[in-house]
């Protein structure tokens, strides 16, 4: 497989799969990625810090893994929203940050073997906002390396991770997947300067991809989906946030 060759359609699937697949366990995400069609997979581990790097000849993927409510570190890290000096430029959520920090070494350890391959960066939720920090650090730190390293960055249900300057610095090619009323795309509020990074790619309130809404249409199609999900006794802004709900939008655009 190779990831350049598919249409956005695919790999916004692809990727979806992946950042689900992050919150397996070594053995079940070993499985799961070989039926994806690559060869390697390894976990970074550290203090509560997960993510997982996918390789192919070709290409190498790290996929974060998100927010898990029976792990406190990943609370903490939620929690933590005090901005601070980011790596690069301006500040970032602390908790993300710190996040990143812990996996940074091990991540740097193995693009000395990748600076051949394409680099793709994914995560769900807490996930999305790790990915989100990594992609900035190796657009901007790896100075011996293309300023195009860093080919494409997808998040789903991701918070919002830095301060506008942060936002603005950052270059890389980002599809910021929100399905609905997803309230963790809602924090941390824009009362603290963050805001979010890269290209919105809307999911309105019958699972339909919807890119180009503007605010208000948005704003009137979230009051859809909480009427709808109150029909169902369904608690709309929690619902959405599932990263099963997101690949079950995303195998339907497929068709």
């Amino acid at each position: 497989m190779n990831i350049t060759e598919l249409s956005h359609k695919e790999r916004s699937l692809l990727f979806a799969k992946l950042s689900q697949i992050a919150y397996s366990d070594e053995e079940g995400a070993a499985k799961a990625v070989k039926e994806l069609g690559f060869k390697e997979c390894e976990f970074y581990n550290r203090d509560g810090a997960q993510a997982y790097r996918f390789a192919t000849k070709t290409d190498m993927v790290i996929a974060c893994r998100g927010t898990q409510p029976s792990e406190f570190n990943d609370i903490k890290a939620d929690l933590r929203a005090i901005p601070t000096l980011s790596e690069t430029v301006s500040r970032v959520h602390k908790g993300f940050k710190c996040e990143v920090d812990e996996l940074w070494p091990m991540i740097l350890e193995d693009l000395d073997d990748a600076t051949t391959k394409r680099i793709w960066v994914c995560g769900h939720s807490l996930g999305g906002a790790m990915a989100t920090i990594i992609a900035g650090r190796l657009e901007r730190d790896i100075k011996n390396l293309p300023s195009t390293y860093v080919d494409g960055l997808y998040t789903y249900g991701s918070p919002r991770v830095g301060w506008r300057r942060y936002v603005n610095s950052m270059k890389v090619p980002h599809y910021r997947w929100r399905n609905n009323n997803d309230i963790v795309t809602a924090v941390p509020p824009v009362l603290f300067g963050y805001v979010h990074h890269g290209e919105l790619q809307y999911i309105n309130h019958m699972g339909d991809v919807s890119i180009g809404m503007t605010y208000w249409n948005r704003a009137i199609d979230k009051l859809k989906g909480i009427w709808k999900g109150m029909k169902i006794f369904r608690i709309d802004s929690f619902a959405d946030h599932s990263i099963g709900e997101y690949i079950s939008h995303l195998e339907k655009w497929q068709d």
